[in-house]
């Protein structure tokens, strides 16, 4: 594995606009607040949290699928996206708005995507509502080929698509399919054929088994490692269960309420977390051995996951945490370096640990 950086993310914010109920009252949800990690090329960086904590908007923002709010998006040294750190003002000095509402930043950079759409690809969650059930399985692979213009005639698109179903555990006689006569697991197949029709760098693969059986679920997983052996790939793997998340990732990121808690490398952050919220997310692995099950302690959080409307002042995780204090509510904690390569946010780490 190379320890050179594909991709690089910087205070990344993605912000929704809320209807509130009232009138001129402007609400936003910070579905991604301030959110800065790196991924080598080659390797396998894993993303979990509770549903709802901004795993997906992270990888869809990450592709300019939505357009950033702010923050600064580099990929193999080139910068796609730098919102600026200047807000941008009108003749009167005033913060100019955008349509959301949201205080408009200087785009100092914003490149046109269509080169990166080839390197820089996405499986989707659901294998059901991502493929169109109007077009035939070649024609969902084949899109992306013509539109990137890969095959200079019609003999070697064909090629192509059938190559990349036999790559993904398909064969020649689903191309003339559609949707609808395959099974869950073969969907997400094809789904992954499509992304991996343009030959792409980089994947972000967006909770890829949660829809399927737990039987088809290690399938898909084990062909997502041979192909990034046979293809060099690199991926984001997002997922709410860390025992797939943990067996496939090179090193794992817990994300809280649309922010980065702990990030470290797999075995570091599974044995040796420093993070109460990623120790609740471990202590609920399940363990296939009865004797060390029943001595291993469960960390149940109290409470609910706060609304992203209205989260906590300070530490957004401080209203589940049995070490809050004045000082979570007054003051966010800083995103630091624990250890070689294992950063988290907490003021009580010492407490913790």
């Amino acid at each position: 594995m190379e320890n050179k950086k594909l991709l690089e993310i910087e205070h990344l914010k993605q912000h929704f606009p809320v209807a509130s109920g009232k009138l001129f009252e402007k609400k936003v949800v910070k579905a991604v607040d301030d959110v800065s990690f790196f991924i080598n090329k080659g390797e396998t960086l894993g993303l979990v949290g509770e549903s709802g904590c901004g795993k997906t908007t992270t990888g869809r923002t990450l592709l300019r699928l939505y357009e950033p709010t702010s923050g600064r998006i580099t990929y193999d040294g080139t910068t796609i996206f730098d919102s600026g750190d200047v807000p941008l003002t009108d003749e009167n000095g005033q913060p100019v708005l955008n349509e959301k509402g949201e205080v408009q930043f200087g785009h100092k950079t914003k490149v046109n995507m269509l080169p990166y759409r080839r390197k820089m690809q996405i499986v989707f969650q659901d294998p059901y509502a991502s493929l169109d059930p109007r077009m035939t399985v070649a024609d969902i692979v084949g899109e992306a080929i013509d539109i990137h213009k890969l095959a200079s005639n019609k003999k070697e698109r064909q090629e192509r698509i059938i190559r990349m179903l036999e790559r993904v555990g398909l064969n020649s006689e689903h191309a003339n399919r559609y949707p609808h006569e395959f099974s869950g697991g073969q969907r997400q197949r094809v789904g992954i054929a499509r992304a991996l029709a343009v030959d792409p760098e980089f994947i972000v693969c967006d909770e890829p088994v949660s829809a399927l059986d737990v039987s088809i679920q290690a399938q898909v997983v084990n062909m997502f490692e041979e192909l990034q052996q046979e293809m060099g790939l690199t991926y984001l793997f997002i997922a709410h269960d860390l025992s797939i998340v943990k067996h496939i990732s090179n090193r794992i990121g817990v994300m809280y309420l649309g922010k980065l808690v702990e990030l470290a490398d797999s075995y570091e952050l599974t044995f040796h977390s420093v993070h109460p919220y990623t120790k609740s997310l471990i202590s609920a692995i399940p363990i296939a051995d009865p004797k060390t099950s029943r001595e291993s302690k469960r960390i149940v959080l109290s409470g609910d996951v706060p609304s992203p409307v209205n989260p906590p002042s300070g530490c957004t995780f401080r209203t589940r945490c049995p070490y809050a204090t004045e000082l979570c509510a007054e003051k966010a904690p800083e995103w630091r370096e624990v250890s070689k390569g294992h950063y988290a946010a907490c003021h009580h780490l010492d407490k913790i640990n």
